[in-house]
Parts: C-alpha cells; sequence; structure tokens
C-alpha cells in the first residue's frame, strides 16, 4: 500500500510514519508534504497514492484547500488536534479521524476501515467533512447589545435563558428573566448562537439548554418541556424538530 502524509509538523509526520510501518510492514510512504501549495503541486505533476493522511492545519492553510482545486479520488484518513468532542462531529464524514497524538492501535483500527471503503463515497466525503469543520470552528456572538432605557447594556449569549419571537419583534429573555427587544429575526439568530447550547424548538422559540428543566411528552408525537418564563405553546417541542432536538439533547 502507497501512502502519502499531508503534515506541516516534520515530528507528527514522522511518527505517523514509524507507526505505519509496525501496522503494516507493507505500507510505503511515498511523500511528505508540508504545505496547501506543495501538495497541489504534486497532484498536478500526476502523484498518485492509495490512501492519503492528511493534517486539517497546514502552514499556509486548510487542507481543503487541496480538495477544492484539485480533484482527488483517494481515500482520505484526516488527522487533527482538536478535542474529542469535535472528533465525534467529523467520524461519519470520512474513512476515519485520527486525534493528535494518534496511538497504534487507533491508526491500526483506521487502516482496517479504510480496506473496507467504498471509494464511490469520496466526494460527498469530502463535501460533509469540510461542512463539518467549518461548523464547530465557527466563532458565535459572544454578546448582545441592548436597550434599557436611554442606555445600552451588554448581554453576554450565555447569560440568554431564550429568545421568543412576539407582536412582531422578537425579545431576548435572560436568566434573570428580564426581556429585551433585539434586531434579529429568529432565522438571523440561527447561524449566531453555538448549536450546542441553542436550539430552536418550534416557529416562536430559540431555547438555551441549560434552561430546560424536564421534558415529557405530549399530544400529537411532540413534547413539552418545562423550563423558566416559558409556558403554554411557547414550551412545546413542534412535532417535526422532535427528532432532531432528541439527538441535540444527547450530544
Amino acid at each position: 500500500m502507497n501512502v502519502l502524509i499531508i503534515e506541516d509538523e516534520k515530528l507528527s509526520a514522522e511518527h505517523l510514519g514509524n507507526l505505519l510501518r509496525r501496522v503494516d510492514p507493507d505500507i510505503h510512504v511515498l511523500q511528505t508534504l508540508d504545505s496547501v501549495k506543495k501538495s497541489l503541486e504534486a497532484f498536478g505533476k500526476g502523484l498518485k497514492a492509495d490512501l492519503l493522511f492528511v493534517d486539517i492545519h497546514l502552514a499556509d492553510g486548510l487542507s481543503f484547500d487541496i480538495f477544492s482545486k484539485r480533484m482527488i479520488d483517494t481515500p482520505v484518513i484526516f488527522t487533527t488536534a482538536y478535542d474529542e468532542y469535535a472528533l465525534k462531529a467529523f467520524q461519519l464524514n470520512s474513512v476515519d479521524y485520527l486525534l493528535k497524538p494518534i496511538g497504534i492501535e487507533e491508526l491500526r483500527k483506521a487502516v482496517e476501515k479504510f480496506k473496507k471503503f467504498n471509494p464511490a463515497n469520496q466526494t460527498k466525503m469530502l463535501e460533509n467533512i469540510a461542512s463539518a469543520y467549518q461548523h464547530i470552528s465557527k466563532t458565535y456572538k459572544n454578546r448582545f447589545m441592548v436597550k434599557m432605557g436611554d442606555s445600552i447594556v451588554s448581554v453576554k449569549t450565555e447569560d440568554v435563558c431564550h429568545f421568543i419571537a412576539e407582536d412582531g419583534i422578537v425579545l431576548l429573555v435572560t436568566k434573570g428573566g428580564k426581556r429585551y427587544p433585539i434586531d434579529y429575526t429568529l432565522d438571523q439568530l440561527d447561524p449566531l448562537v453555538p448549536p450546542e447550547t441553542f436550539f430552536r424548538i418550534n416557529r416562536k422559540v430559540f431555547i438555551n439548554i441549560n434552561t430546560i428543566q424536564k421534558v415529557g411528552s405530549y399530544f400529537n408525537s411532540r413534547l413539552k418541556l418545562s423550563a423558566e418564563f416559558l409556558e403554554g405553546d411557547d414550551c412545546i417541542v413542534s412535532r417535526e424538530r422532535v427528532g432532531e432536538f432528541k439527538e441535540w439533547l444527547d450530544k
């Protein structure tokens, strides 16, 4: 098996190469490249391999730029220094992900997984992986500026209990129960607040997971929440959102 390593840290590349030889003596590391530019040049000259090990962050940019600029049908195993939470966000979208520092057993499993990989999945895999990376690396709003009388105050996003649409405006409700109008629609808020913390349970409410006290079944296949400063229909998780809501709670 011919392998290409794309990694800008020399010691990490050498460590991976040594582990690969221990996993399978028939694995041959053709070359190690340390940048997007060098990788594009090498692929442009016809360099081919059976499997690529690719670090996400390279000296001159993200390795996704390689795949966006050149059609590459070689299966990829990405390596990353992200934490376990981030790693889980990627697992379904590639041959595999390896968390640095890479261990031999994890590497062995990744190589075995590669041997069962269907190349037909490659294009969709790369699209999903870039999307997943952009999702977890995105910077969300840390605070909202709101009006309080003649003054403007800052409310930390973590102190927001929920956002609710009422009478044509959206209100920010704090954990202390204070309500402030904000100049955003719920659709505009969606990409601005961290998705691991906030979920839109229905057409009116974005809720902070930390304010949910209880979740119960409700008629017509819906769910009803117990949460501070919410009542009536505002507490209902709409039927079309129930499945995604359960997955969100279980992350």
